[in-house]
């Protein structure tokens, strides 16, 4: 069953295991991912013209907007790209190319496609690559026939001692092919350079030169050679270009940038024309990439922004138009954030917990622990700037920041983190306004 014929309940409730809150906002893709699969069951030309319902995410910072994308094209097995708009700003709008989310895209999802071929074949590559390997280990002499006596016991014996792990310590020379096309990097430029390199590199002579290698390393070299070799880059391309027009999502952060009523001059010229950029791809259109054309028309949209300053309505009304279902996610609250450290399925504090365990150090963290974490971070965020979950990040960071740094030190020993500690770690820093601007 793929992740599409899931119900929308069953979505949020996937959904649920890594995000805490913000149900309207998990609605909201749940019914995006859902209508992907009902559109996939109608026939004719009327699956053409129905369009995915683009998402706006309203939100501050840190409360869970890109995370929830993030998941729903992780859950949907989806091409997923994250850009902020306010790149396109940067040189003015007619500086940067727009496009090149979609062509990123696009490349991503060769990559993904690639990956995913490669290990249908990864038992072949695997025996081929210890063919390889056992030639450099076994070089035949000169007119050997395959076949020969005493060739097959001896070539079959180094197989299992290379299986066994018996050879790894030995180094053996490879020959490393290194393409011969050498660009100097331009600020700015570098998806062009990247064109260059993949269209003048079919036509320049490969360079190899010796390296000397483990024989593990270089068991992994050849494998990584022979897969590729297996990989038909055709199929893998046209799936990926398939994969992009009918399930690629797309994550445009910081639109609240780009929005302000125009004035005619300053820099909200520029901002109105990366909307107008942006439009078109939204909108459905044709983008040119290295490996194909590309149609924009189904992929879904998913922007996000604080907008504190500007607000929806001031984006261009064609743009507005495009992202029907709006959703306003809720600042967190301190019990936001105890859920937050203790719920997810790799919730921040297992993180840490695991982190440590590697030294030998087991770290536990008490109930009144958390509440005290969470009581500041709610505590830096009022005082300070609000940049929600994030702050739970910074305040771990320095909480542990001891503890980390002694680990080595402390290998088979327990430590019991409890509200006491947290205080003794953060109260001098909480109680200076200042310094927490700083530190958390």
């Amino acid at each position: 069953m793929s992740a599409e014929t899931l119900t929308p309940r069953e979505i949020v409730t996937e959904l649920d295991r890594y995000i805490v809150g913000q149900a309207a906002a998990k609605k909201a893709v749940a019914i995006a991912l859902r209508n992907r699969w009902r559109r996939q069951q109608i026939e004719g030309a009327l699956r053409e013209e129905i369009l995915p319902k683009n998402i706006l995410l309203i939100g501050s910072t840190g409360v869970g907007k890109t995370e929830i994308a993030r998941r729903l094209a992780k859950l949907a097995d989806a091409p997923f790209i994250k850009v902020e708009a306010s790149k396109f700003t940067e040189v003015g709008y007619v500086g940067r190319d727009v496009e090149s989310m979609i062509r990123d895209l696009v490349d991503l999802a060769i990559n993904l496609v690639r990956e995913k071929e490669q290990r249908t074949v990864e038992g072949k590559a695997a025996h081929a690559a210890e063919d390889r390997l056992l030639d450099v280990l076994l070089p035949k002499p000169p007119g050997f026939q395959a076949g020969e006596t005493g060739e097959s016991g001896s070539r079959e014996k180094f197989r299992d001692m290379l299986r066994a792990g018996k050879l790894d310590d030995r180094e053996i020379e490879v020959e490393v092919q290194e393409s011969s096309v050498g660009f100097v990097s331009i600020p700015g430029m570098e998806g062009m350079e990247n064109n260059l390199r993949d269209m003048l590199g079919d036509f320049m002579p490969k360079k190899t030169r010796p390296r000397k290698m483990k024989v593990p390393e270089a068991l992994r070299y050849f494998e990584q050679q022979e897969a590729q070799k297996l990989v038909d880059m055709d199929r893998v391309v046209a799936l990926a270009l398939e994969k992009v027009q009918e399930h690629g999502i797309v994550f445009i952060d910081e639109i609240d940038k780009v929005a302000g009523r125009e004035g005619g001059r300053g820099p909200d010229v520029s901002r109105a024309g990366v909307q107008r950029d942006i439009l078109p791809i939204v909108e459905g259109s044709t983008v040119n990439t290295k490996h194909g054309a590309v149609r924009t028309d189904h992929i879904l949209f998913v922007a996000a922004g604080a907008f504190h300053i500007s607000k929806p309505s001031d984006l261009i009304p064609e743009l507005q138009g495009r992202f029907p279902i709006r959703v306003e996610l809720q600042s967190l609250s301190q019990a936001d954030f105890v859920r937050i450290l203790t719920e997810p399925q790799n919730a921040l504090l297992r993180q840490h917990e695991a982190l440590l365990a590697t030294e030998g150090v087991t770290v536990e963290f008490t109930d009144d622990a958390v509440q005290e974490i969470a009581s500041i971070a709610a505590q830096v965020n009022a005082r300070t700037e609000n940049i929600g979950a994030r702050r739970l990040h910074t305040i771990l960071e320095k909480l542990l920041e001891e503890l980390s740094f002694e680990a080595p030190s402390l290998t088979g020993r327990s430590v019991t983190i409890d509200a006491a500690y947290v205080r003794r770690q953060l109260e001098d820093i909480v109680k200076n306004e200042d310094l927490s601007r700083y530190i958390l």
